[in-house]
């Protein structure tokens, strides 16, 4: 067997013995070098991250309203968190989602559309000039006699605080020509479930679970790392998103999760419903529907309902929803107008097969810019004729 040497002068060098005495060395020094660069990308994110933070970093977007429950402060210019995003978002004087902190008079000469709603109204997870709404207020704007959306939808809403917010936002002198409210399929689950204290009925009241003074928690928490570590985040979205496609289950949770739709579907989870249940949800549901709409029929406006699919509606096939039907026979004596685009989004899914990742936000329930433009057009042809 031949033995490695060292090289002996005047020979040539022994190559092999070089190799093997530091390869370990070699190995330990790329190693230190590859945490060392990770440690100095971590640090720039950590740092460039921290400063885009905006105003977030001295106050809440999501506080507390003892009158509504809860909406946006005002005037806030930030980003706020949605499931793995990280979005830029921007209040007015009103606290409504908006293109700028611009103060909002509360009466206008232009005519006035106020919006409400839940997430889908709010335009969740995405910047104000991709949702629905900032495109009907961009749209509004560039006509001739000019129209203005306002924005009133944060996520979590529910009838009890349609009504309650309309209410308030009319008391505090706000003029508008009609209201567009965006009925949500999550709504009578909220009804049964949540928002007892501020319920004008005192019947409700016996299910009040905050104690007084307490200030509830914001119904959306904040992530450390998705907050301070952004490029990064978006590194981890994009190779799980290419994961996901090779592994073909980007609607795995869509396809198999209906719980979400609850009273809508044949058998929805009792222990999501307490303590009314689905039929308690849905008569309180109609119940401050109706208060809505006696208050806007005593203040000469006129109240349009929409209806719109869930993902997991679309996926189950749901085309003649419990949803549509319990709206459009409300509409049918108290509004102006009853707009039902379960046809629409389901005609846009029988013509493409990835829907799903075309329409909504991955990994969510939520209409992705995709699906907010093709509500924008749909309600454009109704609101801006």
């Amino acid at each position: 067997m031949q033995e490695i040497m060292p090289d002996r002068p005047g020979k040539p060098p022994n190559t092999s013995f070089w190799r093997a005495a530091f390869a370990p060395r070699r190995v330990v020094l790329n190693a230190l070098m590859v945490v060392y660069c990770l440690a100095l990308f971590l640090a720039f994110d950590f740092v460039y991250s921290t400063f885009t933070r905006g105003q977030e970093q001295a106050r809440a977007a999501r506080v507390y309203d003892p009158v509504y429950d809860h909406g946006f402060a005002p005037k806030f210019d930030g980003y706020d968190i949605w499931g793995e995003a990280r979005y830029r978002l921007i209040t007015d004087s009103l606290g409504f989602k908006d293109a700028s902190t611009r103060d909002v008079p509360l009466t206008s000469d232009t005519r006035r559309i106020l919006i409400i709603g839940d997430s889908f109204a709010e335009g969740i997870g995405l910047p104000y000039e991709r949702t629905f709404a900032g495109l009907l207020n961009a749209a509004g704007q560039s006509r001739p006699q000019k129209v203005e959306f306002l924005d009133a939808g944060v996520a979590s809403y529910s009838p009890s605080i349609y009504y309650k917010k309309v209410k308030y936002l009319l008391d505090i002198g706000l003029k508008f020509d009609e209201i567009v409210l965006l009925s949500d399929s999550s709504d009578v689950e909220d009804e049964a479930s949540s928002y007892f204290c501020i319920d004008d009925d005192p019947k409700y009241h016996q299910y009040c679970t905050t104690p007084p003074g307490a200030v509830p928690q914001p119904a959306i928490k904040r992530d450390f790392f998705i907050d301070h570590f952004v490029v990064t985040n978006r590194v981890r979205i994009t190779i799980k998103r290419w994961l996901q496609r090779r592994l073909g289950n980007r609607r795995a949770s869509i396809d198999s999760d209906h719980n979400r739709i609850g009273w809508t579907t044949k058998n929805p989870d009792p222990a999501r419903y307490k303590p009314l249940g689905v039929d308690g949800g849905i008569a309180r549901s109609l119940e401050n529907m109706g208060k809505l709409s006696d208050l806007l029929v005593s203040r000469g406006i006129p109240l349009t309902i929409v209806v719109y699919p869930w993902a997991q509606q679309i996926a189950q096939d749901d085309r003649d929803s419990h949803q549509e039907r319990l709206w459009r026979d409300f509409c049918s004596r108290r509004c102006k107008a009853f707009i039902d685009l379960f046809p629409v989004f389901f005609a846009a899914a029988d013509r493409n097969k990835d829907w799903y990742e075309h329409l909504y936000i991955l990994g969510d329930d939520h209409f992705s810019a995709a699906g907010n433009r093709m509500l924008y057009e749909e309600l454009a042809k109704r609101l801006l004729p």
